[in-house]
């Protein structure tokens, strides 16, 4: 029996990331961007998109600086001087029989993205950042598809409305190693877009796709094996399980003494495999040349510098204050800057609520708040509750004006009526009683009331004593103050015991 163990394999991983720019326009021509999934196909449409002869593309200045603010953000070195080139090749979603995109003189090179991973932090050196133009969309028609429409055969549709929508695309050096660390970087780059403003992270609309570059080798070896790319994937599920079939499979033939071609291959969702599509080009397949039609791309430092100063602060770096400037914990702290409208209302909050603690704050905003949208189907952007008034609410709550159950109750009136808390309390009558005389009598009603409950929890059922408490909150219809109330319970309670 052969007991010599099976080599051990690592696979060594670089992502391309192709994002569509958040522009009114196309990327060379005054097209709108429609959401390609709603608009009727083809109706955005103009000759310079279009590829017609004699048309000549312009460069959109806001794609451009949406890419310099991605650039900056991953610590990209920003290139004063960039050049357009002709990305040559044939396919029915291309109609001028080229792709206008950056090759040998990017926009950017040479970044960084710090993440994090279930195994710790995580830094992927970026290769590049360069501007393209987005492709058509081809929809293919199968016989059986055919057939129902009471057509003859097989076809293929091709709508130009997403030709010529600007598109950066973001390359990794190959620094990543487990479907898990793809899976992290990828979110990652998403929520960074999101922050910066550039891209709506929609995968499902094709507005964000990652096309992993995968190869295997010997544990402890420097080269690299050879590679295959898996195209166009739109959701995070579908890119770490593609990621985690091809290392599987490539591990597999070398095994079995084959060898691993170099090839782009699509992902099966329904069969869950890679499936080949063609030989993986090289760039000199595409014939690269500068684009004749377009001049440099220059960037002034006086620009560069207006788009440096208006950036946000970015994701990971905010996570990280959060955590050293309010004290939160790494699950608060991740859940509020997940997105950075969420991160705003936070600290805007934190700012204005007068002796409210952060941990507070972060507690109403991830407790009752997002509870309260998630029940109506809403998101942040839908509610008129802002920071000043979910400030004002949690003073109620730390003045001792409403307690917890009736501040829960004001919410959802803000939420619906767009009022003000104070209004709110003084409308529903929900200003807390904290009078020990009268929440004494209340007590001394429910106890002579429940005498039963009284013997019980006497001979040791003190769980008994949750339930007189709630008896009191409901007899004060929910306003008394539940420290006075423990406090007056507890009291006459143990005075009742001690009497026998």
């Amino acid at each position: 029996m052969n007991t010599t163990p099976s080599p051990a394999y690592e696979a060594v991983i670089g992502l391309e990331i192709h994002a569509e720019l958040l522009t009114r326009s196309k990327m060379f021509c005054s097209c709108p961007v429609l959401d390609v999934t709603e608009a009727a196909p083809n109706s955005a449409v103009c000759p310079v998109c279009a590829g017609m002869p004699g048309t000549l593309p312009v460069i959109n200045a806001r794609a451009v600086d949406f890419a310099l603010r991605v650039a900056l953000a991953l610590d990209c070195e920003v290139k004063q001087t960039s050049i357009f080139a002709r990305k040559n090749y044939f396919y029915p979603d291309l109609p001028k029989g080229y792709q206008i995109s950056q090759y040998e003189q990017p926009l950017a090179r040479n970044g960084r993205l710090t993440f994090r991973t279930d195994r710790g932090e995580r830094t992927v050196r970026i290769r590049r950042v360069h501007l393209e133009e987005d492709t058509g969309k081809s929809t293919h028609i199968s016989p059986a598809e055919s057939d129902e429409a009471g057509e003859n055969d097989a076809h293929s549709l091709i709508d130009l409305n997403r030709a010529g929508i600007p598109l950066l695309e973001i390359v990794t050096e190959p620094d990543l190693h487990t479907p898990e660390e793809v899976g992290a970087y990828a979110r990652a780059l998403r929520q960074l877009l999101q922050y910066l403003g550039v891209n709506t992270g929609d995968m499902q609309k094709g507005v964000l796709r990652i096309e992993p570059n995968i190869s295997v080798r010997l544990s402890g070896s420097t080269e690299l094996g050879t590679r295959t790319e898996v195209k166009n994937l739109n959701s995070f599920r579908a890119l770490e399980r593609a990621v985690a079939y091809e290392i599987e499979r490539q591990i597999g033939v070398i095994q079995a003494g084959g060898k691993i071609s170099q090839e782009t291959v699509g992902w099966d969702e329904a069969e869950q495999v890679t499936v080949m599509q063609r030989g993986k080009e090289e760039a000199h397949d595409y014939r690269y040349f500068p684009e004749p039609d377009l001049p440099p791309l220059v960037i002034n430092p006086e620009w560069l510098e207006t788009v440096r100063n208006a950036l946000p602060e970015i994701p990971f770096r905010r996570f990280k204050r959060f955590q050293s400037e309010y004290g939160l914990t790494e699950y608060d702290a991740e859940v509020l800057t997940a997105s950075r409208e969420v991160a705003d209302l936070f600290e805007k909050t934190v700012a204005l609520a007068k002796n409210v603690e952060p941990k507070v704050v972060a507690n109403w905003i991830t407790g009752e708040y997002f509870g309260l949208l998630n029940q109506r189907g809403a998101a942040l952007s839908d509610s008129e509750i802002g920071a000043q008034s979910l400030a004002k609410l949690l003073e109620l709550i730390e003045a001792g004006t409403i307690n917890q159950a009736s501040a829960r109750r004001v919410l959802t009136g803000m939420f619906e009526t767009g009022r003000a808390p104070q209004d709110l309390v003084d409308e529903y009558g929900l200003r807390q009683v904290s009078d020990s005389e009268v929440i004494g009598a209340w007590v001394r009603e429910v106890l002579a009331e429940s005498q039963d409950k009284v013997d019980e929890i006497a001979a040791g059922k003190t769980a008994l004593t949750n339930w007189l408490f709630g008896q009191v909150m409901r007899r004060a219809g929910g306003k008394a103050d539940p420290k006075v109330v423990q406090e007056q319970l507890g009291s006459q309670l143990q005075d009742i015991i001690k009497k026998g």
